[in-house]
This record gives C-alpha cells, sequence and structure tokens, in this order.
C-alpha cells in the first residue's frame, strides 16, 4: 500500500464506522418552540363618568339675594333629581323643623312596612292618653267615641302627613319606637345633618319652658300654663331652642333626603310612591310653596311651624318636591328658624324659591 492510499483510508473510516451498524446513533436536529397562541382577554368598558351640569346661575343668584336680604335666621336649598346639581343659600345651618320633622317618622314607619314588621293595614287606636297639644284634629273624634278612636296605621299616617295632626305622629312614633328609632332611620340611610328631637310633647312644653304634664293636652290648659310663665323664663327657653334646636335640620341635607326619596333609594317602590302621593295631597300652607306652583306642575310637601313669641317665630317652614310638566323634578327646602317678619313677607320668599326654580327649568 502506498503511502497516499493509506493515508486516504484513514482518514474515511471513521466516517464509515460512525455510518453502519446496528447501534449507530444520529443526533437528531433540534426542534425550535413555537409559543401557543395568545390568549385575548376582554377588557370592560369604564362607564361614561356622568356629565356635570352646572346649576342654573340665575336660579343661584336669586336664592342667595333673597336670603341675604330677609329679615331673619332662614336657609333655602334646592337640588335636581334630573341633573343632580344642588343650589343653596344658608343650606347648612340646622333649623327648627317642627312638623317637617314628621317626614322622617313617616319614612321609618315605611321602612319597618318593607321589613314586614307592620302593615299599613293594622289597627291602631290612639285614646285621651296619647293627646298632645296644638294642631290635633283627630282629638275631637277621640272625644266622639268615647275617649277612644281605632284606625289603621295608614290612615293614622296620612293625618299626620297630610293634616299635620301632632297626635297622630306621636302615636306612630312610639308604635315604631319612639326618638331612637327615627334617630337609627336618618343614620342607617346616611341623611346627613338631620336631628330628630325628643317627639311633640316635650319638644313644644321645652320651648315654653314647661315641664310637660298630660293634662296639658286638654284644652287650652297648655296656653294657660305658659301665659303664667315669667317673661324672661319664656324668653330664655325660647332663645335656647332657636340657638341649638333638637330637632334642627340643614336644608341642604333635607332637600338632598327627598332627592333620594325621589329617586327610590330610601324605601322600597310601593313604599316611595305611597309616601309621595301622600305629600302630594297634603292640606297644610296652601299659600306657602305650593302658593306659586303653576298649576300643569306636581307638588308634594311637609310644613312645620313653630311657637311665636314677643313677634317672633321659632320655625316656618315647607320642603317639597316639584315636577314639571317634562317629568324633571326638584326638591326645596325653605326653613326659616327666626323672623319677626308678617306671614305675607314669608310667603314671598317661597313664592321667590319656586318662581325661580320654574323659571330655570323653563330656560333649561
Amino acid at each position: 500500500m502506498t503511502f497516499l492510499r493509506a493515508l486516504a483510508l484513514a482518514a474515511i473510516g471513521p466516517v464509515i464506522m460512525t455510518g453502519c451498524g446496528s447501534h449507530a446513533v444520529i443526533p437528531a436536529r433540534p426542534t425550535a418552540k413555537i409559543a401557543p397562541p395568545a390568549q385575548t382577554v376582554a377588557v370592560p368598558v369604564p362607564p361614561p363618568a356622568p356629565k356635570h351640569v352646572d346649576p342654573p346661575e340665575a336660579l343661584a343668584e336669586t336664592i342667595r339675594s333673597a336670603v341675604r336680604n330677609f329679615d331673619g335666621k332662614a336657609g333655602v336649598a334646592v337640588t335636581s333629581v334630573d341633573d343632580g346639581w344642588e343650589v343653596d343659600a344658608n343650606g347648612d345651618t340646622r333649623m327648627p323643623q317642627q312638623s317637617v320633622s314628621k317626614t322622617w317618622v313617616a319614612m321609618t314607619v315605611l321602612a319597618q312596612r318593607d321589613q314586614g314588621r307592620l302593615s299599613l293595614d293594622d289597627p291602631l287606636t290612639i285614646t285621651t292618653a296619647d293627646l298632645t297639644l296644638f294642631h290635633q284634629p283627630i282629638a275631637a273624634l277621640v272625644a266622639q267615641n268615647g275617649g277612644s278612636y281605632t284606625s289603621t296605621v295608614g290612615a293614622i299616617l296620612k293625618r299626620a302627613l297630610t293634616m299635620s295632626d301632632n297626635t297622630c305622629n306621636d302615636k306612630l312614633l312610639w308604635l315604631v319606637g319612639g326618638p331612637p328609632a327615627v334617630r337609627e332611620f336618618i343614620k342607617s340611610r346616611d341623611l346627613g345633618n338631620i336631628r330628630f328631637g325628643p317627639g311633640e310633647r316635650l319638644l313644644q312644653s321645652g320651648t315654653a319652658g314647661l315641664d310637660w304634664k298630660q293634662s296639658y293636652s286638654l284644652g287650652r290648659n297648655f296656653y294657660q300654663a305658659r301665659a303664667a310663665l315669667p317673661t324672661d323664663v319664656r324668653r330664655k327657653a325660647f332663645n335656647a331652642y332657636i340657638a341649638d334646636p333638637p330637632d334642627g335640620a340643614a336644608p341642604a341635607a333635607v332637600a338632598k333626603a327627598l332627592a333620594r326619596l325621589k329617586k327610590g333609594e330610601l324605601l322600597s317602590a310601593g313604599s316611595t310612591a305611597w309616601l309621595i302621593n301622600t305629600m302630594q295631597s297634603s292640606h297644610t300652607g296652601k299659600n306657602r310653596l305650593r302658593g306659586a306652583v303653576p298649576s300643569d306642575w306636581v307638588f308634594g310637601h311637609k310644613t312645620g311651624t313653630g311657637q311665636d313669641f314677643e313677634g317672633r317665630t321659632a320655625g316656618y317652614n315647607d320642603i317639597g318636591i316639584l315636577t314639571a310638566p317634562d317629568g324633571k323634578s326638584y326638591t326645596v327646602a325653605v326653613m326659616i328658624g327666626d323672623t319677626a317678619r308678617t306671614i305675607p313677607q314669608r310667603w314671598e320668599l317661597m313664592h321667590t324659591v319656586v318662581n325661580a326654580i320654574v323659571a330655570a327649568d323653563r330656560n333649561g
């Protein structure tokens, strides 16, 4: 074998050896890894932010001017139920509610109805021992029926709201658990700067400077006992009530609460409708807010009137829900905490507010 041939055989030998035989292994070519297809995740589209609507400037200025020029302690608040804007003047100052507070008693009754704790058809008996003072038309029915008159929770509640009957209201107040139950309702619904007092007897006797006696509920006994007090005693009690009313509420909080009622946020649909319809049939305060409401608008409300002393009145109010012909609604609270102005001048303040709301709606 020549040297060159031997060299060639040596070069190809390893190739032949690795390419034959049953145990020969041929290295596999590495394969590229294929990534799984990406998954598409649906991202929810956030709801559009509610459109901000500025309150009508003419309405705001009218309300500010009316309160500024009113001789006395007064506050006004208006809320648009549909657009959400709010306008107020002195709206965060607590004013005496007086019978405006019957609204919260009614809501507490209806909330317990929604919970199944009572029915508007339940019988309810009012006796001479339940009588309070001031406006209580049901006292005549109690007397005519031998000192005891039986009706239903719903009928008594309608009397409390539409006639502002103090005895009917107090009977319902104690039916639902007294002032603590109403305060708990206000707190649970986060109604804000709204107080609830001790009930009609204690509120009115305390404002006058008297300690309550049940005999004050009969005839003119309360008036006679109040008139017999020294003037300085009455003045001190009257001024203390106005300065820090135990039943005080801020007009802005009241207007917001009514707006939430209208939107169905406080009670069931059935109880909401019942309360609003009942407020629309109210017989009180025809010359207050209602005196300026156009005939083609719908209005439901609750009035409140406090005691007079030395030409001043501690609480002269009207709150309600105004609904325009196009269905837009507005809530309003006009609360006069202390004034010596005449009743027609108080009506004028209320009419100015209603007229401004109507004008704003028509210009909107």
